[in-house]
């Protein structure tokens, strides 16, 4: 009885980790997402309705907003995008990447624990220094050691899943 029910036990705690394992892998790519608001998948009214009436849009549809700590350009994919990356066209109007510009931020490489975090590569010039993890679609911009710009676009392996 007691081996029976060692069995079962066993047998449990390996269905629930290949359960667990299938949920994960069959998960979506996904982008990196900021404040609700997530590349090649929301768009243009979904954007005002979170962040409010932009203060400002290029002729090219780029939206700018005022936020906490500095500002951020929204950009869209366009019919041009679609056809150069081969992509569905239902995803024209999605947003394409978001770029949060710091004003006062005091973020530095080691406070966001991005020197020894081997997800991230790191390119280095004179008093830039870029990290770029296209797995999630986060790519850190430091000048002179200090956080300037965030930009959370579309995850490599979620590009491959729009294509047609």
């Amino acid at each position: 009885m007691k081996r029976a029910a060692k069995l079962s036990s066993r047998y449990g705690v390996i269905t629930i980790a290949f359960v667990s394992a299938l949920i994960f892998t069959s998960a979506p790519a996904r982008g990196a997402a900021w404040n609700g608001i997530e590349p090649l998948k929301s768009r243009r009214d979904e954007v005002i309705k979170i962040l409010g009436a932009p203060v400002g849009e290029s002729l090219e549809g780029v939206m700018r907003f005022n936020v906490m700590g500095g500002s951020v350009q929204i950009s869209f994919v366009n019919d041009k995008f679609v056809n150069a990356k081969k992509l569905r066209t239902e995803l024209a109007g999605t947003v394409l990447e978001i770029v949060l510009q710091h004003e006062h931020s005091s973020d530095t490489p080691e406070t966001l624990k991005l020197l020894n975090n081997h997800a991230f590569t790191r390119d280095q010039s004179k008093s830039t220094t870029i990290f770029r993890n296209m797995k999630e679609g986060l790519i850190y911009t430091f000048v002179e050691g200090i956080l300037r710009t965030t930009r959370y676009t579309f995850a490599d392996d979620q590009l491959a899943k729009a294509r047609r």
